[in-house]
């Protein structure tokens, strides 16, 4: 995939295939700053064994911005260890410096990441045209296939459909994976795929996988598959299928499962109430990074019920 040439590294085609379901990996911690290991392997192999497509590591779920660059390292070469090739890893390397995501993208490449997911640029607002320059800028200077990521929520900027039209001239781009939650910027992404047939669109937002597909998308990037995979792969492939009786009890469980993020009062509810389902597994920690708190007992209660309502935690005695 990658080529290092007189300490220079030139970018590759690529042939990665994303369609399918690609959990948003959170990031266990076992204290602030502290990777919890053990928890990170029981996650890795649930979601693999899940079916999933491939991993988003240090995207928004993963709370990347509020990790140290050291711990970030850290989750990205112990991720790639643990995968060991079983599905592709994507490591978000979206940050206010240049530098500093050129920096993350070429270390991935050496842990032997698949590839690269980029977000607009946080904090101050970048125009379109001022947007276009800097992914051009930044793209040759990752050793990796890039998938952009449109993430209006929280980095106030959007990737325009026009100016994707313009970053789509660039080879090493395979896609974007979209968190707007507006489906007809969806469809409109999902019609540059006529102008590069090789690039895949993913939608974040998990309960609107259906009419995703529908409109041309590849699969999704859905938060709520690091709790319960299997039924995000087999809502999946039950849609690909037509297989409407299927798809219509995996979504069913999916709009359910959904009742955990109204928990709690504050924006962070969705990374707790994630957090706190896979503690409730047995999968990792809920610790959330900073400035976040875990939930209260009765705040994981809620979650518990929500879990036992849909059989994936047994019932209370």
């Amino acid at each position: 995939m990658t080529d290092s040439v007189g300490g220079q590294t030139e970018t590759q085609s690529t042939t990665l295939s994303l369609q399918g379901i690609v959990p948003p990996l959170v990031t266990p911690l076992a204290a602030r700053d502290q990777l919890d290991h053990d928890g990170l392997q029981r996650l890795l192999d649930h979601v693999i064994d899940g079916g999933v497509s491939a991993v988003f590591i240090l995207g928004t779920t993963g709370e990347a911005p509020s990790l140290s660059y050291r711990l970030r390292r850290e989750m990205i070469q112990q991720s790639v260890r643990i995968t060991a090739g079983r599905v592709p890893v994507l490591v978000g390397v979206t940050d206010t410096a240049f530098v500093e995501s050129v920096a993350l993208a070429e270390y991935a490449a050496q842990c032997g990441a698949d590839a690269a997911v980029l977000t607009t640029p946080y904090y101050f607002p970048a125009g379109q045209t001022e947007l276009t320059r800097y992914v051009q800028s930044i793209t040759p200077k990752i050793p990796l296939p890039l998938m952009l990521y449109n993430m209006p929520g929280l980095t106030k900027v959007w990737f325009e459909i026009e100016t994707l039209e313009r970053l789509a001239e660039i080879p090493s781009i395979i896609g974007v994976k979209d968190s707007s939650g507006d489906l007809e910027y969806f469809e409109r992404l999902c019609q540059l795929k006529s102008q590069r047939r090789d690039w895949q669109v993913l939608i974040g937002p998990e309960a609107l996988l259906p009419q995703a597909l529908e409109l041309g998308g590849d699969g999704g990037v859905n938060g709520g598959a690091n709790v319960m995979p299997r039924v995000f792969v087999d809502c999946y492939q039950a849609i690909k299928a037509g297989n409407t009786e299927a798809a219509d009890a995996a979504l069913a469980t999916i709009l359910k499962f959904q009742e955990i993020y109204e928990i709690g009062k504050y924006a962070s509810r969705h990374i707790k109430a994630t957090k706190s389902a896979l503690s409730l597994i047995g999968i990792c920690e809920d610790l959330p990074a900073d400035p976040f708190n875990r939930f209260l007992e009765p705040q994981r209660e809620q979650v518990a019920e929500v879990l036992r309502e849909i059989g994936v935690l047994g019932k209370a005695e």
